[in-house]
Formats: C-alpha cells, structure tokens, sequence
C-alpha cells in the first residue's frame, strides 16, 4: 500500500517532507514587531506575540480590550474596518503603550475568522514620491527583459540600500536564474547562476502570490511564539498567510545562514496571474526596511510584472507579423496556382525565423517537404508515425502541439537524430494520420552554471532540530546533452498561428478540390466533413453539395435540410444581410468577407465567413466554398478591451480623503502608473492570443489597481505621518 503523504507543522518538517511544511501556520514571529489577534466586535486580544507587553509597557494584554493599551490604536483603525482586509492589509500610523509612543500599525482579516494587527516601531519617513515617478518611467522605457531586469535592480539597490539585488526568472521546471544583480564590488558574483525548484517549495511559492513583499530584518533571530498557540475563536492554528512578521521556517532559516546571508527583501514578480520571478534583496548583517519603503517595493515590483507582460506579448506581436504575410503568400499561392506547398518553404526564413528552428518539414498527402537542416525523409516519416500513435494514446485535443526540447530523452529509439532534432515541435494539419507541420532544433551542448550542486540540495538527516539544507553555494557547473535550446512561449503562439494558417490553407485547398475533380470526391470530402473548422461547398448554382459536421453542431439539433444557400438565410440575426451579400458573391463573382451571427443554435454564436467562387481556368465559376470561423475568442477580447479601458479610466480615483498636496502627489503617480498599464494593453492587445487576451487584460487591471492602491496608502501614509 502507498505510504500516505504527511503535512508537517510548522517547525517540525524533516527533510522528506519538507516540501509540505505548513509554513503559513508558523505560530510566532520576528521580535522587531508584536502580533495581536482580536476578537469582533468588542476588539478583545485573545491572542498576542509573548513580546506584546513589554512592547506596550504593560504586564498584561491577552484578554484585554485594545483601547486599554494606551494611545489611539483602536480609535484609528476603526474607519478602515469595512475595507478588504482578507484580501489585502493596511497600514497606519498610531499611538500604542504607556507612555504612547508612534508606531506602524498593519491590520488584516485572516482566512479563519477575527482580526490581526501587528504593530512595528515607527521610523521617520521619507518622500519616496519623485524617485518612485522618476523609476516608473524608467522602467516603462525598457524594450528588452534583459534591459529591464538590469534597470529594476538597478531601481531596488537605490531605494533599499541592500548588499546585493537579484532579479530572478522561474522556468517551466520551477528552476530560478538569476537575470539580473547589482551588489557590493567584494561580494562574489551569482549573475547566472541557476537554483533548483527544490530551493523554494510549492507552498511557499503560493504565499509569494498572496504576499508579495516579505521581509527578514535578522537571519539569526530568535522566533516569539503565540500566545496561546491555538485560536480561542476556532481551536486551530492561526492563518499568518498575510502577515508581515510571521516567521520564517526553519529550513528556510538554515539555508539562508548557510549562504552566510543575514537579512533579505523578497517582492514577487506577478505576470498573468502566475509567479514569474522574484527580485530579491540579500544584506550581510541584520536590516530593517520601514513600511513605505517596502510599500514602494511593491509598486515597483507590480510596475515591473506590467512591463513584462507587455515586453513578452510585443516579442510575440513581432513573430505574428511574420506569420500574417506568410498567410497571404499562401492564400495568393492557392488562388493563382492552386498550389501552397511551394510558397511555404519558398523564402524558408518565414518559416524558420518565429520559432529560431533550424529546419522544418511538412508532411502532406504522403508528401514529405523539407527546408534547413532536416533528419532523412525516411526517419521524418517515422517521426509521423510515433507521433500517430501517441495520438492514439494520449488523445490530445484538435490541434494541440507536440513540443519537447529533449527528443532522444522522451524515445531513445530516436538517438541518431540527437544532433538535429533534439528538439521538435509537431502540429497536426487534420484528423487523417500522417499529416504534420514540423520544426527542429540541434541539441545544444551547453554548461549550466548552478549555484551549489543542485544534485545536493540537502544533507540527509530527519531530525528537524539538525535540519541542513546544502552548506557550499559555490558555483557547480553541469554539463547538459540530448537537449536543445527550451522552446518559448512566444515561439510556442508562433507555431500555433502557422500551424493554424497551414490547416486552414489545406483545406480550403480540399474544399476546392471537391469541387474541380469528382474522381477525388469520395477521399476529401471525409477530410473536409472531419474538419474541426465549419464548411459548405456548393455548385454554381448555390445548391449545396456538403455541408461538414462542424457546422451542423453550430444548427439546432434537429433542422430540415437545407438544400440551398439562400436557406441558410433564416439561420442568421439578419438574414437580409446574408442573402444580399450571398447575391453578390454568385452574381458577381466577388469574395466575401464578413460577420455573422448564428441565431440558429442554442445560443447567438460569431462568425466569420469566408466565401470565394472557385474559378476554373477561362473565368469558369465552378462553385463556391464558405468558411467558417468562431469569432467568440475574439469578442470576448474586444469586450474585455473595452471594459480594461472603462475601468483603468475609473481607477485612479482615490478612495482615503487626501489633502490637497498629497492629492497633487497621488496623481503624479497614478498618471504614470495608468500610462504604464495603457501601454502595457496596448502591447498586450497587439501581441496576445485572443483567447488568453482578457486574462492578461484582467491581470495588469489588477496590478494597476493594486499599485494605484498601494501608492494612495503610501501618499495617505507619508501625509497623515507628516501630521
């Protein structure tokens, strides 16, 4: 039987399972702050960090109500009570103690129920409001990742004063780089260096998406436990997911001591709603960072994730340009030759250059065409057949993409073609077998620099009072073969367009076929009617002579047949529009592009139609074939363009009451973060995929409201401390 997985406390993981350690139920935390749980509505402390009293000059605090603590706590959080604090704390300045003294106050609601407050001494603030507008605009003035990485390190060293600034990529495997680093001349460089996954578990990287700024003011502190340990209000541990003080984990602890680091500064990189990255802030002795300086962190590290979504999606902009003129190259191609083949590989740069291959190959109809640098057309075709059989097995969707950077790995029987295509991306071009557009990459023989053996990521030992994460960070290089260079995104929504444009091509290629010679009547028409794409072909005359399933499971499921084109009309929200445009096409003889909307299914679906006369030599109308394409991605899109701008127009406007010249300030900086994200969807909206559009259009409305929200508290903050 399996041995079932365990979910360690906090504090009790070994180095089996550490992985799991619940590292969000930490029950103590750093002492330069105090914690106090409270109960509603009577504000009553039924929890508080074992330091609370002598931090308030008090001998006791559980159990008592917070305006007995001394000062103006309880009578300035009041008016922020009613906001989203489960979902994002605040920060204020207050009086607490006897004597009263000044703090930072930072309230938020917890997953299981009552309220936490953590109180941090104040320190005298600072106008961070001209170097952050000045640092947006840097940052918005970055056109390449690299530039920007180097350009947000560049930003953080500035503000924060660390020893050492990273900027840190996660890749498909979870594995970190270091993009980016500015440090103190006598600090060894990490520029480079790759860590594994294995370094920040799962569940850490889940409360970076949630908190997105933690500090460690001292590696070598000393934990302030709970006190009681376990909720009154629910008998469970308290949930510190969004605490600022909450305690590390002791293996996190540990690895930290080891690398000799003594306080650090982590801000999440957020990019489409998953975690792209990390900057990362690493001191050599204890450090503490007062809030509006890690407050401005958080805009800038959200500033960042905007500009990268924007830069990534103008990298895949570019590439489908490329892809759109060789669309037309094949449509020109089909109208005047009807031929396509030659026109894709003629100028093979087009087809090569989107996705960096070296070769590709199209097999079609039992043809096989090539260009680059190809294995054998024998071996090429059995490439098709295995990957005809994992089709079989794997059932993927219509469509979907075959990609691996290590094809000798994934199929050894595949060894010889490892100094070709190590790497492969295969797209089906229809239903039947055998049928691919495919691109390869060499394996690329490179040395991967680690930093420490990432083969060692611990030293063995389940004591959790010994836990050893690896001791030696020093570089360790790993000789990396039978792979190529990781195909990326952009190059992955490149793959998809041509892909998509090659099938699309194909078979309206069938479609015409059909039509010129009946003899090939019987083994297209099942291409064609397997089709995921919607079709009709009809005679000269409109009568149809097919109409592929696709687009019958666009009609009600039980309709008359439909003989003629003309029927069609009835089917549509404005049927005197299609039978006028229909008219045009057969007494003209003049293509049609157009919308539609099918008012015949369950629901109104888009459409785009596609209807050309196929014309034989002499000017000879034979037929006419109609195309069909889904257009809800792409309403869907537009729709959400239309709302981002409503919404990032009403977004600046503050929600706290700011004086007139902490107004001035916020708008100064709401303009620039507003321009940063109208620019960011611009890019966005150029570059995307229709389908993912609205989630990256909702994720830099987030990001912009979370930064215009973050930057209102920080203006509110500095003035109301000012007071």
């Amino acid at each position: 039987m399996p041995v079932p997985l365990t979910t360690p406390a906090f504090g009790h993981a070994t180095l089996a399972n550490c992985e799991r350690e619940q590292i969000h139920l930490a029950g103590s935390i750093q002492p330069h702050g105090i914690l106090l749980a409270v109960k509603e509505p009577d504000n009553l402390v039924i929890q508080a960090s074992t330091n609370a009293a002598a931090f308030l000059n008090t001998n006791s605090v559980v159990g008592r109500p917070l305006r007995d603590l001394g000062g103006d706590l309880a009578l300035q959080i009041l008016p922020h009570l009613n906001g989203p604090l489960h979902l994002a704390p605040m920060t204020l300045r207050c009086a607490v103690g006897t004597p009263p003294r000044r703090v930072d106050c930072t309230i938020h609601r917890p997953s299981n129920g009552g309220l936490i407050i953590e109180l941090e001494p104040a320190t005298k603030t600072t106008n961070i409001a001209p170097a952050l507008d000045g640092a947006f605009h840097r940052i918005t003035s970055a056109s390449s990742l690299l530039g920007l990485s180097d350009e947000t390190a560049t930003i953080f060293k500035e503000i924060t004063g660390y020893d050492r600034l990273m900027v840190y990529r996660f890749d498909d495997e979870g594995h970190g780089e270091v993009l980016s680093e500015r440090r103190r001349p006598e600090l060894e460089a990490f520029l480079g260096n790759r860590y594994p996954a294995s370094d920040i578990p799962q569940i850490a990287r889940r409360l970076y998406e949630r908190n997105r700024v933690r500090l460690l003011v001292d590696v070598n502190y000393t934990p302030v436990p709970l006190q009681p340990r376990i909720s009154p209000l629910n008998g469970r541990d308290l949930d510190m997911s969004l605490s600022c003080l909450r305690s590390m984990s002791p293996i996190h602890q540990k690895y930290l001591q080891n690398m000799g680091v003594g306080a650090t500064l982590v801000c999440s990189l957020i990019v489409s709603g998953r975690l792209w990255g990390l900057v990362a802030c690493h001191h050599y002795e204890p450090r503490f960072v007062p809030f509006d300086i890690r407050a401005a962190c958080e805009a800038l590290a959200e500033t960042c994730a905007i500009r990268i979504a924007a830069l990534e999606s103008f990298a895949q902009s570019q590439s489908e340009l490329v892809v759109r003129r060789l669309e037309q190259r094949l449509v020109e191609a089909v109208s005047r030759d009807g031929e396509w083949q030659a026109a894709l590989f003629d100028g093979s740069q087009s087809l090569l250059q989107p996705l960096g291959a070296t070769g590709a190959a199209l097999l079609f109809e039992g043809q096989v065409t090539t260009a680059g640098d190809v294995p054998s057309t024998q071996r090429i075709r059995d490439l098709a057949a295995w990957l005809d059989r994992r089709r079989k097995t794997t059932e993927p969707a219509p469509q979907a993409l075959t990609v691996t950077a290590a094809l000798t790995l994934d199929e050894p029987s595949f060894m010889d073609l490892r100094p070709i295509a190590s790497g492969l991306i295969a797209a089906p071009l229809s239903a039947s077998e055998g049928e691919y557009l495919l691109w390869f990459r060499p394996e690329q023989v490179r040395t991967v620099t680690w930093g420490g053996d990432p083969l060692k990521a611990v030293i063995i030992g389940d004591d959790p009072s010994d836990l050893s994460p690896r001791r030696s960070f020093a570089q360790w290089h790993q000789l990396v073969e039978g792979k190529s260079e990781p195909w990326s995104p952009a190059e992955l929504a490149s793959a998809r367009l041509i892909s998509e444009t090659v099938a699309d091509v194909a078979l309206q290629l069938r479609s015409v076929r059909m039509v010129i010679a009946q003899d090939q009547l019987a083994t297209i028409s099942a291409q064609v009617l397997r089709s995921e794409q919607p079709v009709i072909i009809a005679d000269v005359e409109g009568r149809i002579l097919l109409m592929n399933e696709a687009f019958e499971q666009q009609l009600r499921a039980s309709h008359p047949h439909i003989p003629h084109l003309r029927d069609l009309g009835s089917y549509f929200a404005a049927p005197a529009e299609f039978r006028a445009n229909l008219d045009d096409l057969m007494r003209n003889k003049r293509s049609w592009r157009g919308e539609l909307t099918l008012s015949g299914a369950a629901s109104q679906r888009p459409l785009m139609v596609r209807a050309d006369p196929v014309i034989a030599p002499y000017d000879r109308v034979l037929g006419f074939v109609l195309i069909f394409s889904d257009l809800t991605e792409r309403k869907t899109a537009e729709a959400a363009r239309a709302r981002f701008q409503e919404e990032i127009d009403g977004a600046r406007r503050p929600s706290l009451r700011l004086d007139q010249r902490a107004s001035l300030i916020y708008k100064e900086l709401a303009a620039s973060t507003v321009e940063n994200a109208q620019l960011a969807a611009l890019e966005v909206t150029h570059g995307a995929e229709a389908g993912g559009m609205p989630e990256m259009l909702e994720s830099i409305r987030n990001s912009t409201a979370r930064t215009l929200g973050i930057l209102e508290h920080l203006v509110w903050y500095r003035s109301q401390s000012e007071e």
